[in-house]
């Protein structure tokens, strides 16, 4: 017998094993094809929503204050640093810590004594207390109030965007809670390219900053070195502008 004619030959294996080892093949490249195309298909997610919850009260928002029935009672209130309001015939009322619905519930109690069957209602007229701001490189800086849940694009795009000289992939949100500060990255051209995870939901006194870009930096240092008295004059920002575009 020759040595040759002991070789295992492939050819030889038995068909039901030919059958398995095709089978597994077929089963392992579907799974490669599948996991390519989920990766090229799948958007990356936006940030999880924030659980909604009630708005909290504080100084120094603007209250409006109903009281029936008739004779109606009728004010507009201010919480003060104190966190108190002051209304007619029952004196100051906790409101800073509350919902408007908490402030209503205590009023409608302590007004009983002097109108029977009184119905309070009590409205946020401004938000003053629930405010961020924006901050650096942008169009028009500025604070202004969350009245709904407000992603950093969405906030960015309200005070006209960043300008030319602003980095959209360096923006910064600083937020303070427990006496530490917390910065978050955020990259607008990734989101404007559908890049959602940097897109997060602000928060009270949160700061969203726009750093200017590295040419801008070299640009400012440029101003204040050659015309480090300009801005004395007013003119400082007139030259700025003519520096940097130049």
């Amino acid at each position: 017998m020759s040595l040759l004619s002991l070789r295992p030959d492939s050819g030889a294996l038995p068909g039901a094993r030919r059958r398995r080892l095709r089978a597994g093949s077929a089963a392992l490249a579907a799974l490669v094809l599948g996991l390519c195309v989920g990766c090229a298909s799948t958007p990356t997610p936006a940030p999880e929503r924030a659980a909604t919850a009630s708005y909290i009260v504080g100084a120094p928002d603007l209250l409006h204050v109903t009281i029936l029935p008739d004779p109606a009672i009728e004010r507009d209130v201010t919480v003060r640093p104190d966190g108190m309001i002051s209304l007619d015939l029952i004196g100051d009322v906790p409101a800073a810590g509350r919902s408007v619905g908490e402030i209503a519930s205590d009023v409608e109690q302590r007004i009983t004594r002097f109108k029977r069957g009184a119905a309070v209602t009590v409205s946020l007229v401004t938000a003053n207390s629930n405010s961020i701001s924006v901050l650096g490189e942008v169009r028009t800086p500025q604070s202004f109030p969350l009245l709904k849940q407000t992603r950093v694009a969405e906030a960015i795009a309200r005070v006209g965007g960043p300008i030319f000289t602003g980095s959209e992939r360096s923006i910064r949100v600083v937020r303070s809670g427990g006496g530490e500060a917390v910065v978050f990255r955020v990259n607008l051209s990734a989101i404007q390219s559908g890049d959602m995870r940097t897109n997060i939901v602000l928060a009270e006194g949160d700061i969203v900053y726009v750093p200017p870009t590295f040419w801008a930096r070299i640009g400012y240092a440029v101003q204040a070195v050659l015309f480090p008295f300009n801005p004395l004059l007013g003119l400082g920002t007139t030259v700025a502008g003519v520096a940097i575009g130049q």
